[in-house]
């Protein structure tokens, strides 16, 4: 049974939160119950109570936690809650091409902490949208949702049609040509 946030036994703590707090940032660590707890300086049983939103965490246990898996105490004691953003088909901050019928329109930022950007590319047939390298280590994830695509490395694309996913270096000159008209594609920018 898990404790509710004003019971007594949780003493006002979020217990449910925390939980997943924990847990969260623990598997975004990569460290399993045990690493973590002797990184903490905590008994593995704790941190399992801990992670099953049971037990009674004290202020010292917190901050161990939290100096271990390098977050703030408040990623751990109040996480942000999920935030639901919507960007409807013809909005957000559309940027076009300046030498073919490409329009990238930023859909989500990279938060800090992450290293991705996402877009939505409406591509049209003509021109090809030719890239210079980005920074080292950048990866392009790249879905088409409707149309073909020829897409990928400039020296080996890929031709793609609906559903179709391809990853390649974005570090490395490549290129995106719509194959027939109204090819829409998701783009993830991936930096290492």
């Amino acid at each position: 049974m898990t404790a509710q946030p004003d019971s007594p036994r949780s003493n006002g703590l979020p217990l449910d939160r925390i939980a997943a707090a924990l847990r969260r940032e623990r598997t975004r660590a990569g460290f399993s119950l045990s690493e973590l707890a002797k990184r903490a300086g905590i008994a593995k049983s704790t941190l399992s109570q801990l992670e099953a939103a049971n037990g009674k965490p004290g202020l010292e246990t917190m901050w161990a936690l939290s100096v271990a898996l390098d977050v703030p105490p408040s990623t751990l004691l109040d996480p942000p809650r999920p935030v639901v953003r919507v960007v409807r088909a013809g909005q957000g901050p559309a940027v076009p091409s300046e030498v073919a019928d490409y329009t990238a329109t930023l859909l989500s930022a990279s938060p800090p902490g992450a290293r991705r950007d996402l877009y939505f590319l409406q591509v049209e047939p003509g021109s090809p949208r030719d890239s210079d390298p980005h920074h080292p280590g950048t990866t392009e994830h790249l879905v088409v949702g409707a149309g073909r695509v020829l897409a990928g490395p400039q020296d080996d694309p890929v031709e793609l049609g609906p559903g179709d996913y391809l990853s390649y270096p974005g570090d490395l000159p490549h290129t995106c040509r719509a194959l027939e008209p109204g090819t829409t594609c998701v783009l993830v920018m991936q930096h290492t």
